[in-house]
C-alpha cells in the first residue's frame, strides 16, 4: 500500500492509526508527527503572503484577491504525484483556503493508471473526526488499528467531559481564528467550546468561520478569549498581538478584567486541524476553563495573558 497525503490532518490521522510507513508523499504543511521530512513534498503555496510575509490583514487581502480571480492558493506537483504511483490519496473539500482543492486532485487521479482511490475528509464535528479515523483505516487496510485509536481518543474526550457541570451556563468565549479581520471559529470549534462548558454565541457548530464585527464582539461580552489564528505558530501570534491590543474595543472586553483569561494558542498545531490533536485541544480548554490543570496535555502550546 502506497499513500500520499495532501492534508496535514489526514497525515496525523494516518500516522495515529499506524500507517506512517505507508506514506510515500506529503503536502508542504504536513509537519506532524516528526520524522516525515524525508518524504517528497507535492504541494506549495502560490500566494507569497501565505508563507508569513506581511500582517494578518495583508494575508487576508492576498487570499481574497486570489480566490476572487478564480485562482488556486496552492500548486500540485502533478509529475511527481504520478511518479509515486500511490494506491490512495488523502485530501479534503472542506476549506478552499486550507489545502489543494479536491477537483484538482480528482482530475489528476483520473489521468493515472492504475487510478488511485481518492479519500476526501470533510469533518464538521468532532464525531466526524472520529469517524475519519475509521475511514482512513479502512482505505489503507488498518481497520482494527483505526478502531483502537478511535476508542482511545473517545475515552480521552469523555474523561474530560466528566469535569464539566452541565447545569452551569459557563463563560462566553471569543475564539479568534484570525486577528484582522476578526474571524470567529466555525465548523467543530463552537461544538468543542460548548462541550467544554462554555458559550460561543458568535457562531454555531457546523458553520464556517466568519468575520464578526466589532459591535458583535463587544455585545457578546466574552469572559474568555482564545486567540488561535489558523496556521500561525505562537511567535507569529505574539508579533501581531500589539496591533490587536491597541484596538479601542479590546479594552472593554470582560476578559481583560482578570489576568489569565486570554490565551494565545498555536493555530498551526491545535484547534484548526481536524485530526487527533483536537482531543488535546479540548482537554486543554476544559482544564483552563474549570481550573483542572491535570487535564492539560504536557507542553501544550499556549501563552496566557
Amino acid at each position: 500500500m502506497r499513500v500520499v497525503s495532501l492534508l496535514p490532518s489526514a497525515t496525523e490521522i494516518l500516522c495515529r492509526v499506524g500507517g506512517a510507513s505507508l506514506l510515500v508523499g506529503r503536502s508542504h504543511e504536513c509537519d506532524f508527527p516528526l520524522g516525515l521530512d524525508h518524504l517528497p513534498v507535492l504541494t506549495g503555496q502560490r500566494t507569497p503572503m501565505l508563507v508569513g510575509e506581511g500582517s494578518s490583514a495583508d494575508i487576508d487581502r492576498a487570499v481574497r484577491a486570489a480566490l476572487g480571480a478564480g485562482e488556486s492558493l496552492y500548486a500540485l506537483d502533478v509529475d511527481q504525484l504520478r511518479a509515486l504511483k500511490p494506491d490512495v490519496i488523502l485530501t479534503q473539500d472542506l476549506c478552499e483556503v486550507c489545502s489543494i482543492d479536491l477537483q484538482t486532485v480528482q482530475a489528476v487521479a483520473r489521468s493515472m493508471d492504475p487510478m488511485p482511490t481518492v479519500v476526501s475528509l470533510d469533518p464538521k464535528s468532532i464525531w466526524a473526526v472520529f469517524d475519519d479515523l475509521l475511514r482512513v483505516g479502512a482505505a489503507v487496510g488498518l481497520e482494527r488499528e483505526a478502531e483502537a485509536a478511535m476508542v482511545e481518543l473517545r475515552e480521552r474526550w469523555w474523561t474530560a467531559v466528566d469535569f464539566v457541570n452541565p447545569y452551569e451556563e459557563g463563560p462566553e468565549v471569543l475564539f479568534l481564528e484570525w486577528m484582522n479581520p476578526t474571524f470567529v471559529g466555525g465548523h467543530w470549534t463552537p461544538e468543542l467550546i460548548r462541550a467544554a462548558g462554555a458559550r460561543h454565541s458568535l457562531n454555531a457548530a457546523g458553520f464556517k468561520s466568519r468575520v464578526a464585527s466589532v459591535e458583535e464582539i463587544v455585545a457578546a461580552a466574552p469572559d474568555r478569549v482564545i486567540i488561535c489564528p489558523c496556521g500561525l505558530p505562537l511567535p507569529a501570534i505574539e508579533a501581531e498581538l500589539p496591533a490587536l491590543l491597541a484596538e479601542r474595543w479590546w479594552s472593554v472586553l470582560p476578559a481583560n478584567l482578570e489576568r489569565g483569561r486570554v490565551a494565545l494558542v498555536d493555530g498551526n498545531q491545535m484547534f484548526n486541524r481536524p485530526g487527533p490533536r483536537l482531543v488535546d485541544a479540548f482537554r486543554w480548554m476544559v482544564g483552563w476553563l474549570h481550573d483542572r490543570p491535570e487535564l492539560i496535555p504536557h507542553n501544550f502550546p499556549v501563552i496566557y495573558r
